[in-house]
């Protein structure tokens, strides 16, 4: 059977998407194209684990490359397949590899490029030219692989999908893309639909064999992937692969590989082996995929096997297991966060802070048009110290955008600055609403206590405000109808706060946690009404202190936490 890949689209001449596809195709740079290299060890450490090694008839197999940029898969793919070829008569001839290989490049300049370095290569290993020429066009297609149709299904796909934000995506090419995979979520970045669409292309059986960041697997954007992967797929293996030097150039994303395969209807194999930071080595990484594609784990093995990993569209925890049972522990003794009494929030993005931000004092509208604002700056020493900014208000008490002919001076203040509001995309959207910020403004938030936290902390940063400031949108809030801000102060300053944001939150480089809205409300607490009179006041006093062991005992008296648990705190790297 020949097997054929289709590029032509439903829409092929819908001229919109057709001209969006052709700017990313000619016009991008290599960072636009979220194009980072692998090194060659890390690919055929891949290559290893998915299973495609010269020791099998590869050419019985059909791989998929769906972003072959500079080739370093798909060259190294090819020649274990010519290798494997070699072995049979005529084994080389096109009738026999077409099936093979597919490989896709959006990137014009980079798909001639490396089509070329490719025919040499296969010249050079035995292919006649009339051959290589018929394969590389069998085998290669320059397009939108998340717009590509294929004709069969895959036995194996490998690669380092591209990581690209929504934002450098253009408009109306995004929408196609979101009409097309169900796993674009929130503000997934494009490699989320990549491995969508690379998964449901395997056959019963096939591997998927990735190398890329590792946000989805924990981030609210990732919910629907994850969820894909636990009905249809087994996580099989996961390498950690923050700290190693697996690309030709630094990467600020933290780096996974997962092997994920399709499961037999069935069949299933809830068991995932996990190994973290592997040497970069050639002998050591082949040494790691025999051991972690073996039937059975040695009993000194390194890597670890972890049962239930991928359950529905919860996160996806791949270490510190021991903290991970005291927090499931937590989890069914203890309500939530906001089930607690709290809430927990961000403070407002206006899209254009040069025009809704200033000096407080000079902001020229009506007094009750701003409200004084506080930004990280105003907390970086652990209390609030304002600095003076303000924030204009163009919200009414009722929530609706307030008539500008009834504030002549803020209405003069806006149009000041007409060019810079109305262009952004939320004012776009809605031109009658142009002045409106992108978060509605709630004035009663600055009159509330509040603690205060900062996006991303290598430590929790939890800052008392007093009820008189509006937190910028960079900062996290929480408040609560129950709880008493300073006895709560205490609490999330605790090692205990941060056991539960370490755990589900995606690590930044130097080792600094994201302290979202998404993972605090993962935190476990006790109802203010269960705590006593001698807890609460232990607590108050304790809001502030640098103590922090001390005040970890005290939180751990609360939680009803064990002299080993604690110590598991503050010693395992999570304090």
């Amino acid at each position: 059977m020949k097997h054929t890949l289709s590029v032509q689209s439903s829409f092929q001449d819908f001229c919109p998407i057709a001209e969006a596809v052709e700017r990313l195709a000619s016009g991008s740079g290599a960072k636009e194209r979220g194009a980072i290299y692998t090194k060659r060890e890390v690919v055929d450490f891949i290559l290893d684990l998915v299973g495609y090694t010269t020791d099998q008839n590869l050419a019985d197999f059909r791989l998929l490359e769906p972003s072959f940029g500079d080739g370093d898969f798909i060259f190294p793919a090819v020649e274990r397949l010519l290798k494997s070829a070699q072995r049979e008569p005529n084994g080389l001839k096109y009738s026999r590899l077409a099936p093979a290989i597919r490989g896709v490049e959006l990137h014009r300049e980079t798909f001639h490029r490396n089509r070329l370095s490719m025919q040499r290569m296969m010249i050079k290993q035995g292919v006649s030219k009339s051959d290589t020429e018929t394969l590389l066009n069998t085998w290669l297609t320059q397009g939108d692989f998340l717009l590509s149709e294929f004709k069969h299904d895959f036995t194996h796909t490998v690669g380092n999908p591209p990581y690209i934000r929504q934002e450098a995506i253009p408009d109306v090419l995004m929408g196609e893309y979101r009409q097309r995979y169900s796993t674009i979520y929130d503000r997934a970045d494009i490699y989320v639909p990549f491995i969508e669409q690379s998964l449901r292309l395997l056959g019963v059986g096939g591997k998927l064999g990735f190398i890329c960041a590792d946000r989805w697997m924990k981030n609210r954007y990732g919910k629907k992937l994850r969820e894909l992967v636990s009905k249809n797929y087994e996580l099989s293996t996961y390498v950690d692969m923050v700290g190693t030097d697996a690309f030709h150039s630094e990467v600020s994303a933290y780096p996974a590989i997962t092997l994920i395969e399709r499961r037999t209807p069935g069949q299933s194999n809830n068991s995932t082996r996990v190994f973290a930071r592997p040497e970069i080595d050639s002998a050591a990484l082949s040494a790691l995929a025999r051991e972690l594609t073996a039937p059975k784990l040695k009993k000194l093995s390194g890597v670890r096997e972890i049962d239930n990993v991928a359950k529905g569209c919860e996160p996806w925890i791949l270490e510190d297991f021991e903290a991970l049972a005291l927090v499931r522990r937590l989890e069914v003794r203890l309500p939530t966060l906001e089930n607690a009494g709290c809430k927990v929030g961000i403070g407002v993005a206006t899209g254009a802070d040069r025009a809704f931000i200033g000096d407080f004092e000079e902001l020229d509208v009506e007094p009750s048009r701003k409200l004084p604002l506080v930004m990280t700056k105003d907390i970086l020493d652990g209390h609030s110290q304002w600095r003076g900014r303000g924030v204009i208000n163009p919200f009414g008490d009722d929530g609706k955008l307030v008539n500008l002919e009834d504030f002549p001076r803020l209405r003069n203040h806006l149009e000041d600055h007409f060019e810079q509001i109305a262009g952004r995309h939320v004012a776009m959207k809605a031109p009658r609403n142009w002045y409106r910020t992108i978060d509605r403004i709630y004035p009663d938030l600055a009159e509330r206590e509040k603690l205060l936290i900062p996006d991303i902390k290598g430590d929790a940063a939890i800052v008392y405000e007093g009820g008189k400031l509006y937190p910028h949108h960079n900062l996290y809030y929480i408040t609560s109808d129950d709880w008493d801000i300073h006895a709560l102060q205490a609490v999330m300053r605790s090692g205990i706060a941060r056991l539960f944001v370490a755990l589900y939150s995606t690590k930044m480089r130097g080792g600094y946690l994201r302290f979202q809205a998404q993972y605090l409300r993962r935190i476990r607490l006790p109802l203010w009404e269960n705590v006593s009179i001698p807890m609460r006041e232990r607590l108050k006093r304790y809001s502030e202190t640098n103590d922090r062991h001390e005040l970890n005992k005290i939180v751990a008296s609360l939680y009803g936490i064990s002299a080993s648990e604690m110590a598991l705190i503050e010693g395992s790297g999570i304090q």
